[in-house]
């Protein structure tokens, strides 16, 4: 059984920091893509950034240069660095790997 677990979300002020991580259990991680997604309220889940054969990245818009996604592999934890936090950030983050595998979310919320 597939499970994806994150953590490290919280409560912090605009300019400050963040790592998410996300575990997973029941799945190798090798050839697989890796993303975070987020969804605030009111709107659609986007794409926060994506990792696939270990080192290749792409990023939203909205978070290229602030945020970092990387990738343990021995650990089968995929982590999301967030620097430069503003309080549209604000979002549950969710934790994706494919085909279709999801963690049940992390909440981040940025105080101004």
């Amino acid at each position: 059984q597939v499970q994806l677990v994150e953590s490290g979300g919280g409560l912090v002020q605009a300019g400050g920091s963040l790592t998410l991580s996300c575990a997973a259990s029941g799945i190798s991680f090798r050839n697989r893509a890796m993303a975070w997604y987020r969804q605030a309220p009111g709107k659609q889940r986007e794409l926060v950034a994506i990792i696939s054969s270990g080192t290749s990245t792409n990023y939203g818009d909205a978070v290229k240069g602030r945020f970092t996604i990387s990738v343990n592999n021995a650990k089968n934890t995929v982590y999301l660095q967030m620097n430069s936090l503003k309080p549209e950030d604000t979002a549950a983050y969710y934790c994706n790997v494919q085909p279709n595998y999801w963690g049940q979310g992390t909440q981040v919320t940025v105080s101004s």
